[in-house]
């Protein structure tokens, strides 16, 4: 199946290129190329989008402040002639940010990160999604932990690691968020912030800002209160 792409640049000559280099792969397909990000909007609305290449600096909407605004986004590279977003972008957990001009060796380094992760996504896991068990292994400081879902009070991003929080200790595993949200049963566990996850069972409380479990605070982030809001009713 090929991967459905949406171009959004306020450049003619910058959508150009990406088709250029994306016309040389033959597993991704141009759905669609945007100006900015009202037509983007618009686009995904009706079509179904796997990779959105996304400028940064555009007229009344920037690419950051878009891709924030949506609550069910696709996998994003950023592209821009400005280096200084560079951090705010993997914050939002984009595929990678590409700096203009784009060479094809370079662009082809972000396609390569693209479908490693869609890979990750895709490889079966032996979990309690596939194999109905209550429990998960992970490496962490050269040991293999068996950990009962149970056990999993919440799950912390950490740049490349995640922080697995336990009643009495912490563990940290080498994998993005996603990655390990991917791994968990989605009827314990529930993504609340772009750098949390937390167990279900294990909420006493909740604001509209936030989520307390026992004595501990973990916000709720803008994007993911709609559904919070809607499983914690």
């Amino acid at each position: 199946m090929k991967t459905r792409c949406l171009i959004v640049d306020d450049e003619p000559l910058a959508i150009e290129i990406i088709e250029t280099h994306l016309s040389q792969l033959d597993d991704f397909i141009i759905v669609g190329t945007c100006k900015n990000a009202i037509e983007a909007f618009q686009v995904l609305e009706k079509e179904t989008i796997d990779l959105m290449f996304l400028d940064i600096q555009m007229p009344k909407i920037t690419g950051i402040d878009f891709l924030k605004s949506l609550q069910h986004r696709p996998k994003v590279i950023f592209t821009t002639a400005f280096i200084d977003y560079a951090i705010e972008g993997y914050e939002l957990d984009v595929v990678d940010y590409l700096v203009k001009p784009i060479s094809f060796e370079r662009f082809f380094k972000a396609i390569s990160k693209y479908k490693n992760l869609v890979d990750q996504r895709q490889a079966p896991i032996t979990t309690a999604k596939t194999i109905e068990q209550d429990y998960i292994y992970v490496k962490s400081n050269k040991k293999r932990h068996r950990l009962l879902f149970d056990s999993i009070w919440y799950v912390e991003s950490v740049k490349d690691y995640v922080r697995i929080h336990l009643e009495d200790k912490s563990l940290i595993v080498k994998t993005t968020l996603t990655h390990f949200e991917s791994q968990l049963p989605s009827n314990i566990f529930l993504r609340i912030h772009r750098s949390y996850i937390v167990n279900l069972s294990k909420v006493t409380a909740h604001t509209h800002n936030d989520i307390e479990l026992s004595k501990m605070e973990i916000p709720i982030g803008n994007s993911y209160k709609q559904k919070v809001f809607e499983l914690l009713k």
